[in-house]
């Protein structure tokens, strides 16, 4: 009978261990990235600041890919009071020194391409949106562009690895 319940035991764990899913590997982004610059070119191919002279931005990337990424521009107005009270300028200023969203992030490495999975972002029209971003990754440097905006320019983000 003790080896008819030890044959059990064993069959029941390899049963076990088949059924299991395959660990996911860690994204190589994993950790916590500051910006370095947040640039863009022109269509004449001329590279200018987007996010002013001195961008501050943070990038968070967990081991699942899941991220936090906000950028701003240093230059944005601060508001006179409330911030419910504010003028246009002062709203224009905050909505357009910034860009932040959040969701997943998935790397493909052979094809040098970056996929955001937007599930939340400061602009709206990129929520629910998955955009490929082509990338680099070399000596803790992360360099990508973003797609090319109505006005002909490619936004580009340096990302510089703290963690």
């Amino acid at each position: 009978m003790k080896p008819l319940i030890g044959m059990a035991f064993a069959t029941l764990a390899a049963m076990s261990a088949q059924a299991s899913p395959p660990q996911a590997q860690a994204s190589p982004l994993r950790g916590t990235w500051t910006l370095v610059a947040a640039d863009k070119i022109l269509p004449g191919g001329e590279q200018v600041r987007d996010y002013g002279q001195t961008p501050k931005g943070r990038l968070i990337v967990d081991a699942q890919g899941r991220y936090s990424l906000q950028i701003f521009k240093s230059e944005r107005l601060r508001f006179a009071g409330d911030k419910n009270d504010g003028s246009a300028d002062e709203f224009a200023s905050a909505a357009l020194g910034s860009s932040t969203h959040y969701g997943t992030v998935s790397v493909d490495a052979e094809q040098g391409i970056l996929v955001f999975r937007i599930e939340g972002a400061s602009y709206p029209n990129w929520e629910g949106v998955a955009q490929k971003r082509t990338y680099t990754l070399e000596g803790g440097v992360l360099s990508y562009r973003v797609p090319v905006r109505p006005d002909g320019s490619v936004p580009i983000s340096v990302w510089r690895k703290i963690d």
